[in-house]
């Protein structure tokens, strides 16, 4: 995610990383020689090169932009639902390791329980943005698993759902040694229930993109309309034509791109959510809650930018 301070009214034109220039330069290049191209030849022959009615661009380019509005609108929802999702789940967590300060009436016991289910809180947390997000690391997963867990955890299915299933193991394992009562059993696995909500919303965001067809329509709508507006504004603009649809090109296939990348908040896009920075803080929040203090600084951006 881009993180950055307001650019002022000159960096504004001269920032470029996280602009989504650099992803959509290769169509405005196409679009302005294609523009160039069409003006040169109603120059050199306005008989075979014709030109078009301005009105029906002006109509049709309402009617797209409403639509790459709308389109964005709801990739924006997906972004910022995907975002309170990991907010639930940082709230979830540091509420868990509240509660489970109960355990530590039990001594060493207890103690070395409560550590081990914040271990494994800890470690979903990074197994959860490396379920969601493609060619993620599970080395942070490791630092908090013993080998046996850890081995465990490399031949699951669904690796965050098999740490969620070893917290409510070890949760009866001690109402079962009588080391909390029903109701503390009933608080601390409500926690573990909810932990597992916030992954299932998770990854119904990743499995369900918005409808291909939709999306297609407006990808095809998008390079039609800059394909054929140079021969509408090749006599009312000449050679100012090629600029004005490099312009066009820029919002239209910006707008689009960006839609793209919101679409999925998980990805390693720029403007993708910093869940690996979300799950630091996690740990961070949780190694302090168990009474650590050699803790590293919270996350922070690395040229603007927070992964």
């Amino acid at each position: 995610m881009i993180v950055r301070p307001r650019p002022s009214l000159l960096q504004l034109f001269f920032i470029v990383r996280g602009s989504i220039v650099l992803r959509i330069l290769p169509q405005i290049i196409v679009i302005f020689l294609l523009s160039l191209a069409i003006v040169a030849g109603h120059e050199e022959r306005p008989g075979v090169i014709l030109s078009l009615n301005s009105g029906p661009f002006a109509l049709l380019g309402i009617a797209l932009s409403i639509f790459l509005g709308f389109r964005n609108n709801a990739c924006y929802d997906r972004w910022w639902e995907a975002r309170k999702d990991w907010g639930q789940l940082i709230f979830i967590a540091r509420g868990f390791a509240r509660q489970t300060l109960l355990l530590e009436t039990s001594g060493e016991a207890g103690i070395a329980a409560r550590q081990g289910l914040l271990r494994l809180t800890i470690a979903f947390s990074h197994a959860l943005v490396c379920h969601l997000r493609p060619g993620g690391n599970d080395d942070k997963v490791a630092r908090h698993l013993d080998e046996g867990t850890f081995g465990l955890y490399r031949a699951a299915r669904n690796p965050p759902d098999l740490l969620l299933r070893l917290m409510s193991a070890d949760l009866a394992r001690l109402k079962a040694d009588n080391r909390i009562s029903d109701i503390q059993y009933q608080l601390l696995d409500a926690s573990v229930g909810q932990i597992g909500a916030v992954q299932a919303a998770c990854e119904r965001i990743r499995s369900t993109p918005l409808p291909f067809g939709y999306t297609l329509l407006l990808h095809r709508t998008a390079y039609l309309f800059c394909f054929l507006l140079p021969f509408g504004f090749v006599d009312s603009l000449g050679w100012g034509t090629p600029f004005v649809t490099a312009l066009v090109a820029y919002t239209f296939f910006g707008l689009d791109a960006l839609g793209d990348e919101l679409e999925d908040p998980f990805g390693n896009q720029l403007n993708a959510l910093p869940i690996g920075a979300l799950a630091d803080t996690i740990e961070i929040n949780l190694r302090e809650a168990m009474g650590e203090t050699d803790l590293p600084p919270l996350p922070q951006p690395k040229d603007f930018i927070l992964m």
